[in-house]
C-alpha cells in the first residue's frame, strides 16, 4: 500500500522550488532506473543527470520554455543507443558472463542470435526499440522518485536534435529519448498542485480474460 499512497501523492509538478535534492535519493532514484528490465538485459540508454545551471538554461528554451527544466534540482535526460551494434550486444553479454562466472551454452546461442539480427536491421528501427526500452527505465525512476518524496515531471515536449547538440549525444552514439526534472514542487505557483488526479476507472482500462 506504501507505494500506491506515493504513486496517488505524485503528478507532474509544473513548479519548482530549485531546492536540491539530497544526494542519496538521487542515487536511489538512479539505482531504480539501472534495475529495470529491458529486452534481452541489453540496457541500450544512458542517463545524463545534470545539475548544471547553464546546461539547464540552454535545455530549457528548446524544451518549449517550460520553467521545471531550470528550477528543478537535477535534470534527467533518458538517451537511447542510436543502434544496435556487435559491440554493444557483446559488451553486455561479456559483463554478464564475467559477474556470473562461467559461460552457458544456451546464454552464447542467444547471443549469436542478437548478433545475427539487430546490427542488419535499420538504425532508426533500432533507435525506436531501444527507446522502448530507455522509457521503462524511465519509467521506474519516476515510482522511485515518488517513493521518495521527491516530485518528478516527464517531459516529451522537447526538440531531441537540439537536446543532443547541447549535449554532445550523437558523438557518444545516443539520442535523447524523454526527460525527467527531479525535484520539489512549488505549490502557489502550480495550478495543478490540488487538483484531484484522473485515472480511467479499472473496469474501463483492465479487461480480465480467464
Amino acid at each position: 500500500m506504501e507505494l500506491l499512497d506515493k504513486l496517488n501523492w505524485r503528478y507532474a509538478a509544473k513548479a519548482m522550488n530549485g531546492e536540491k535534492v539530497a544526494e542519496d535519493k538521487i542515487e536511489r532514484i538512479l539505482e531504480a532506473a539501472r534495475l529495470a528490465p529491458t529486452s534481452s538485459g541489453l540496457q541500450p540508454f544512458e542517463i545524463m543527470v545534470i545539475s548544471n545551471q547553464e546546461v539547464k538554461e540552454k535545455i530549457r528554451p528548446v524544451a518549449w520554455n517550460q520553467s521545471v527544466i531550470t528550477d528543478c534540482s537535477h535534470l534527467l535526460v533518458f538517451a537511447a543507443w542510436d543502434t544496435y551494434t556487435e559491440d554493444r550486444i557483446n559488451y553486455m553479454f561479456d559483463l554478464t558472463n564475467t559477474i556470473r562466472g562461467f559461460k552457458n551454452e544456451g546464454w552464447e546461442n542467444y547471443r549469436q542470435m542478437l548478433l545475427s539480427a539487430y546490427p542488419q536491421k535499420d538504425a532508426e528501427e533500432n533507435f525506436n526499440h531501444a527507446a522502448r526500452q530507455t522509457y521503462i527505465a524511465f519509467s521506474q525512476a519516476i515510482a522511485a522518485a515518488a517513493f521518495e518524496g521527491v516530485d518528478a515531471t516527464p517531459i516529451e515536449g522537447f526538440e531531441p536534435d537540439a537536446v543532443d547538440e547541447i549535449l554532445g549525444l550523437r558523438a557518444k552514439g545516443l539520442r535523447s529519448a524523454v526527460l525527467l526534472p527531479i525535484g520539489y514542487r512549488k505549490e502557489d505557483e502550480d495550478w495543478l498542485v490540488n487538483l484531484v488526479k484522473v485515472r480511467k476507472p479499472m473496469e474501463d482500462l483492465v479487461t480480465v480474460i480467464d
